[in-house]
């Protein structure tokens, strides 16, 4: 062995048993530097130490190993699952690593299905009409939880989805309970309307039932079940009804032709392909759940070329095997890393295969019995292309990227979970209040588009009709100003409206409430406004990201890029906003355009007026007598003043 490290490790790494087990490598700060398993832990770990590695990556990181740590286990199955965990944990230096912690959303039906329903509605109560909607977090029992699904987009369109042909509510139990008249979404046909109790219980229970069908894959025995239905309601000369079983079926034949439901296998399914170019990799997941492909979503480990080398020197052990590819080692950690936590489905489509080992332990882990294809048929074969084109457009995207500011607008984009058509269109407004100890109060609001500044399309805003210093009731007035005609033209369905894909708030829970409530006046979606509030100490790089759909707070870090892009564009709308409120403020002090406008006012005189009263306002609150007084004033020419300013 190297005479290179203490006398006290090397001691250590002889004494260790020919035994299945995981190691850890520490440096001398106590940072993790790797992870690794072992069939038989003495020869793997000596391995190590045993030959001068030169300059190389391996040779970076033995020099610096000052302290191990290992862990025997019973089987090779065992060592996998805690590599993997720790690997996760501790986030070593020269593993490969896959850094997306984020849960992923679920729909959500509140409620267990099982509550009684009273024989006759007075007073509708929720808890007696499920509501959907779009969930992240613990699940829990006392609700019903589909997906997960790869995207924010994905749970949106599904819910969109069971409104238009189920017409679940998927209001809030507060704005339920209060309701004395059906809202928009009964008007255009999106919801049935339970809150004012045109639908019986029942009734909506079975649309429930129909939509947890739909929802689970099994639309052929849905199909069936609602034309018995509409036959049935036809025999009893129930013809509305009948039409309106009619109208869900029609709606719903649209749906899985539109999205190419396979409805005989496979309702889930995971689709996995990995592609590797120049020292990057990206593992594209797609998802299909309840026989629906709900999209993918891209993954991009880091470490992978010392991971790389270091895998290599391990599978070097054993002179006839030879060093697997990069896009099988990546692949691997993927499916270990991945599935801690995360359901996993009965069937994993890969573009490269695997270690049988690994899906033997993942089985074990999950409870599932896990099966993989690698060279699919049919739809299978279809998923897998079409993963395989989007997993080498988006790493061909992210090279393309690298160091500059897409690469900020695809950062903000993954860690807010937005999926705009087009990374290019990704449409952001940030608003900001600026006033002078409430005086001259002006609203800014700056779009950022195209991945810069579009300064084009800035606007400011004068507030009026609020008290002094309000900066909730300016808010207010801005977004109602901003998007009240936006939200018409929706409702309405004219033009080609379309509301940003995210609304910055300049402010913590205070404005972004302000911001809640406006937009659910309007009708509009709550989960676009974010807030950005000052950290601990006010202290530029600790900002956290406040929610207006309830979703926890967000720390980015400190050198995040998209906190980067957020700090970018919050600035700019406090500039704009600063800039705007001094040229008005300017604009006072030099006498503004209402008294230059008046006959007879020169210069030296408007100065003698701003001198005496202080600014414009005050010229405005002076009488006729008042104004006299001031040299060079007549008593009429105080006369045409005073008029001309009221």
């Amino acid at each position: 062995m190297t005479a290179a490290h203490d006398e006290s490790l090397l001691a250590q790494v002889a004494a260790l048993p020919a035994l299945p087990g995981v190691y850890r490598y520490f440096d001398a700060q106590g940072n993790v530097l790797y992870v690794g398993k072992a069939k038989q832990l003495k020869k793997r770990v000596s391995s190590y130490f045993q030959k001068d590695h030169g300059g190389t990556r391996i040779g970076h990181m033995v020099s610096k190993i000052a302290r191990m740590e290992t862990t025997v286990v019973r089987s090779e199955a065992e060592a996998l699952l805690l590599e993997n965990n720790l690997i996760k944990t501790l986030s070593p230096r020269f593993n490969i690593l896959f850094r997306d912690d984020k849960s992923y959303p679920y729909l959500k039906l509140t409620g267990n299905g099982r509550a009684a329903l009273p024989a006759v509605v007075t007073t509708p109560e929720a808890h007696h009409y499920p509501r959907v909607a779009y969930y992240r977090g613990g699940v829990e029992k006392k609700h019903r939880y589909f997906g997960p699904f790869p995207s924010a987009w994905a749970v949106k369109e599904s819910i969109q989805l069971i409104q238009k042909v189920f017409k679940l509510r998927t209001c809030e139990d507060t704005v339920f309970a209060n309701r004395t008249r059906p809202c928009l979404l009964f008007q255009i046909k999106r919801c049935s309307g339970p809150c004012v109790n045109l639908i019986s219980p029942e009734d909506y229970k079975a649309d429930v039932q129909h939509a947890e069908q739909f929802l689970n894959g099994e639309t052929q025995a849905l199909m069936r079940e609602m034309e018995q239905r509409m036959m049935a309601h036809a025999d009893r000369l129930e013809f509305e009804q009948a039409a309106e079983v009619r109208n869900q079926m029609t709606a719903l034949s649209r749906v899985l032709h539109q999205q190419s439901v396979d409805t005989a296998v496979d309702t889930d399914a995971d689709i996995l392909v990995v592609r590797v170019q120049g020292g990057r990799a990206c593992v594209n997941l797609a998802m299909v759940r309840g026989g629906r492909h709900l999209g993918d979503r891209p993954y991009f480990p880091v470490h992978v070329q010392d991971a790389q080398d270091l895998l290599g020197l391990e599978e070097g052990e054993v002179e006839s095997e030879v060093q697997r590819p990069v896009e099988v080692q990546v692949l691997e950690a993927f499916l270990a890393q991945h599935y801690i936590g995360v359901p996993v489905p009965p069937l994993l489509i890969l573009s490269v295969p695997v270690d049988k080992a690994l899906i033997t332990a993942l089985s074990a882990q999950s409870g599932v019995k896990i099966s993989t294809v690698t060279q699919p048929r049919e739809h299978r074969r279809v998923w897998l292309e079409m993963a395989e084109k989007n997993a080498e457009l988006q790493l061909a995207r992210l090279l393309a990227e690298e160091g500059s500011q897409q690469a900020r607008t695809r950062a903000l984009a993954e860690a807010l979970d937005l999926a705009p058509d087009d990374l290019d269109q990704l449409h952001i407004e940030c608003f900001d209040i600026s006033h002078t100890a409430g005086e001259n109060t002006q609203a800014s609001c700056v779009v950022f588009r195209q991945h810069k500044m579009q300064s084009s399309d800035y606007r400011r805003y004068n507030i009026e009709g609020i008290t002094p210093g309000d900066d909730y009731a300016a808010m207010r007035q801005v977004l109602m100003r901003r998007y009240g005609k936006l939200a018409e033209a929706l409702r309405s369905g004219e033009g080609t409206a379309r509301l940003p894909d995210l609304v910055l708030i300049d402010g913590g829970k205070g404005q972004v409430s302000m911001a809640k409530e406006v937009f659910s006046d309007l009708g509009l979606d709550l989960s676009r406004i974010v807030g950005v509030e000052k950290g601990e100490g006010r202290k530029v790089g600790l900002e956290e990201l406040v929610f207006a759909d309830g979703r926890e707070k967000v720390y980015l870090g400190k050198d995040s890029a998209a906190l980067m892009l957020v700090a970018q564009i919050r600035d700019e709308a406090h500039r704009f906003a600063i800039t705007g409120m001094r040229a008005a403020r300017a604009k006072v002090r030099m006498g503004g355009s209402k008294i230059e406008e008046i006959p007879g006012i020169g210069p030296r005189k408007r100065a003698r007026l701003l001198q005496r009263f202080g600014g414009v306002r005050g010229v405005e609150a002076a009488s006729v007598e008042d104004l006299s007084g001031v040299e060079g004033i007549s008593h009429e020419l105080a006369e045409t003043i005073y008029n001309a300013l009221h």
